[in-house]
């Protein structure tokens, strides 16, 4: 492995587990308890996300993860406004707004066959997210033309079958976190945030259409971009 790459892997490393600490200190600060169960499980669910990823895509896409972990010139404008606002709600809300319903129990509880699917298909989207990212040695944070990278169009993977199968498994994530955190009141931010996301891969599409070569002819083979026969 090539020096700035060992240096960018890392470095992405870190950031994975720093993120992965700062959420559990904001969820269990604001909830003002340890001995909550979901709010465990749920950091649970993502080391062991994160623990799988470093496993999966050091061997096979440690550039990419090298880019990941650093900012880039040619991200588009309006990304550098939606990136943040995605990680604003799908993240410190949705968090927030979590512990602070455990807190002062404003919500009803969740059964726990309904919480125990939350927790299955947050964890399969997850996964479905990684699979995408194994496929995609192009799969940055913010979007951009990697015109330096050769970027070009991946076709392996989900993305036979959709075109965005980050966001999709994002979108499904984003709706399964309030049942992993127990917490109905966090349905709004997550709500607001999948708005985001569906916002995004719109925008993202376009500009691949318009700027990636070969990219138009790819979507005319995969229709669906999000959501499999309806969008």
């Amino acid at each position: 492995m090539k020096n700035h790459i060992t240096h960018g892997v890392r470095r992405w490393a870190v950031q994975m587990i720093v993120s992965l600490f700062l959420f559990g200190l904001l969820l269990f600060l604001i909830a003002g308890k340890l001995n909550w169960i979901a709010g465990w499980v749920y950091l649970g669910m993502n080391a062991i996300t994160q623990l799988l990823s470093a496993l999966v895509l050091i061997p096979r896409q440690a550039g990419m993860l090298a880019e990941r972990s650093k900012s880039h010139e040619g991200t588009k404008t309006w990304d550098r406004v939606l990136a943040p606002a995605i990680v604003i709600f799908g993240t410190l809300a949705v968090l927030t707004t979590a512990a602070l319903d455990t807190r002062f129990g404003w919500s009803q509880p969740v059964s726990i066959g309904l919480w125990a699917f939350g927790v299955a298909l947050a964890f399969v989207s997850q996964m479905f997210v990684l699979w995408g990212m194994a496929s995609n040695p192009f799969f940055e944070t913010m979007v951009r033309i990697q015109a330096e990278r050769e970027h070009s169009v991946t076709s392996s993977g989900p993305y036979q079958w959709i075109r965005h199968p980050g966001y999709a498994g994002s979108l499904v994530y984003t709706l399964m976190v309030p049942l992993v955190l127990c917490s109905w009141w966090t349905f709004i931010p997550a709500l607001l945030t999948i708005a985001l996301i569906i916002a995004r891969t719109g925008l993202e599409d376009q500009t691949l259409q318009m700027e990636l070569p070969g990219y138009k002819e790819y979507a005319g083979r995969v229709q669906c971009r999000l959501v499999p026969g309806v969008w």
